[in-house]
């Protein structure tokens, strides 16, 4: 098996353990948010900094695959990167998607991290990475479907 194989596959186990985590952040957050009076416990410092952290090794995981795929070299060379609706969403949407994402769960563990309490703004936050990310999760791909 050589080396862009592992890659993807790895890419796409840690999608599954990925999916986990984000649900654990939603449930955490909503949880912390509604269910304590916004303080801050240990089981949503402890998510954020899974989730943040996965999202960061399936981002440069993901770079890596990017620069090396010969499907992104093909259509860059033809031209084609932004005319076909699968290799936009592909290379284009997804990395650019999941690297915001990445951004907001690095900002939302430092405001985790730093403060007592969340804010509703951290909420959000935390809610429009989670959007980003599901937006840009290739269901179809992961699933079969």
């Amino acid at each position: 098996m050589d080396f862009y194989n592992i890659l993807i596959n790895a890419h796409k186990g840690f999608a599954y353990l990925e999916l986990l985590l984000v649900a654990l952040f939603v449930i955490a957050l909503l949880a912390t948010m509604f269910g304590f009076s916004g303080k801050v416990n240990k089981f949503l410092k402890k998510t954020t900094l899974f989730t943040m952290i996965f999202f960061h090794i399936q981002f440069l995981v993901g770079i890596i695959l990017w620069f090396t795929s010969p499907a992104v070299k093909a259509a860059l060379d033809s031209g084609t990167l932004m005319s076909n609706a699968y290799s936009r969403f592909q290379y284009v949407e997804h990395p650019a998607s999941m690297l915001i994402a990445a951004v907001l769960m690095t900002i939302i563990n430092k405001k985790v991290k730093s403060n007592d309490t969340i804010s509703l703004g951290i909420v959000f936050m935390g809610l429009i990475a989670v959007a980003l990310f599901g937006y840009a999760f290739p269901w179809a791909r992961v699933f079969g479907a």
